[in-house]
């Protein structure tokens, strides 16, 4: 432990015993990444690497990195957002030997730099979570290149990022996109973003939703979770698309589809999740109701554009905390909540455990199959196999008691057979 200590950043090492905790709560409620973590532990597939991961640092993620050093690793880890780093969890992860660079709400600067000393640690493999790592590799520390075989991305972002590293030749290491795989999307991007959005939304502003319109901006599967779970708590909901194929499935799922400049005139709440920028906009704030309540839940804090809002107010201060309140000329306040980054984790918990489990078994098993595979892969992004992704939903049926039926041996021969039909 001395090593890690020394060679760490954290607030506070004495705040470990609560950190411990929330990671042995999590502990008890990730089945699959438990059953993964006994395989890891025999076979070692990790024996002699370094591994570096950057995702939002609280208590799930903590528990991947621990099942990660589980399998012979030395883990290296630091936050993948400034708001959502939890200081306990940093100090206890250290304590468990992992080398940990992070803390809540360093300025952007600090931030920085805490991303390249987890590559200073010159890693074999990496778990990113919005490219931000890969970004830095393929830019200002090439030299640090040379050693990684591959990794494995989170986010809907970090795979845009990828993508555009590949098309342009400049991917220097194979990276599987498990934001892809249907065992993230499906639940974690879906269920996951849907009840933790709301959870953050609901313990920050104390407000009621039923009867609001709440405006969910884009109808991905995060998108959809919103929605879903908005229209559960009684909100009538509107939804903005760019994508005419997902405004149709919006409306045919029940919701209001409509243009910005329309729906900016009649939100209570707004929930960004595009993966873009500037989807909330001055022109927006033009017609926008008085106590107008900002959300995003995209990986980047750019999706609400604070600085047109900031050049149209006279005031801006903070109300409660995780809400600033915007106040124009004429008068009308808007509320921004967690400074428009990730409301479901700077001002909350993030995804349920059960969820993450998952996610992060996806995580685990991909990081392996890219340690065994990357000469094959070569230097491009490639998708979950799918066998991996089945073996995370049969882990996590075994897990919850419940069995699925299997073909027979007729059965699979009609499948197989053209002529028998």
């Amino acid at each position: 432990m001395a090593s890690t200590v020394n060679q760490s950043i954290i607030r506070d090492i004495k705040l470990a015993p609560e950190g411990h905790l929330k990671i042995d709560w999590v502990n008890a409620h990730m089945p699959v990444l438990n059953r993964i973590r006994e395989q890891f532990e025999k076979e070692q597939p990790f024996k002699g690497l370094k591994v570096a991961i950057s995702l939002h640092l609280e208590a799930k993620t903590a528990y991947l990195a621990k099942v990660v050093q589980a399998g012979g690793a030395e883990v290296a880890i630091c936050g993948s957002n400034p708001l959502s780093t939890q200081d306990d969890v940093c100090a206890a992860l250290v304590e468990d030997g992992i080398t940990v660079f992070a803390k809540y709400n360093p300025d952007p600067q600090e931030y920085k730099e805490l991303l390249i000393k987890t590559l200073e640690t010159e890693p074999d493999l990496i778990i990113d979570d919005g490219g931000d790592l890969v970004t830095i590799l393929h830019s200002e520390r090439k030299d640090l290149l040379k050693k990684v075989r591959g990794g494995a991305e989170e986010t809907t972002t970090g795979i845009l990022r990828l993508k555009s590293l590949e098309k342009e030749g400049q991917l220097q290491f194979p990276m599987v996109a498990v934001n892809d795989a249907f065992c993230k999307y499906l639940f974690d991007n879906r269920y996951g973003t849907g009840q933790s959005v709301w959870d953050g939304i609901n313990r920050t502003t104390n407000l009621v939703v039923a009867g609001k319109t709440v405006v969910v901006v884009g109808y991905g599967w995060c998108g959809k979770g919103v929605a879903m779970r908005a229209k559960g708590l009684g909100a009538n909901v509107i939804v903005t698309e760019i994508d005419a194929i997902k405004a149709v499935e919006a409306y045919m799922d029940g919701f209001a589809v409509m243009p910005m400049t329309e729906a900016a005139q009649l939100g209570d709440f707004f929930v960004t999740v595009t993966g873009n920028r500037d989807v909330i906009r001055g022109e927006h704030y033009k017609v926008m109701k008085d106590g107008a309540i900002l959300s995003n839940a995209g990986h980047f804090d750019v999706e609400v554009n604070k600085p047109e809002l900031e050049a149209m107010s006279v005031s801006k201060r903070t109300v409660r905390r995780n809400i600033e309140e915007y106040k124009l000329q004429d008068g009308r306040k808007f509320y921004i909540l967690a400074e428009g980054r990730l409301v479901n984790l700077a001002a909350g918990d993030g995804h349920p455990a059960e969820i993450m489990d998952m996610t992060f078994a996806l995580q685990a098993m991909s990081l392996k199959y890219v340690n065994d595979n990357y000469k094959q892969i070569g230097n491009k992004v490639v998708n979950v196999p799918y066998e991996l992704d089945e073996q995370v939903a049969r882990f996590k049926l075994a897990a919850m008691g419940m069995g699925i039926d299997t073909l027979t041996v007729e059965q699979q021969s009609y499948l197989d057979s053209w002529a028998e039909h």
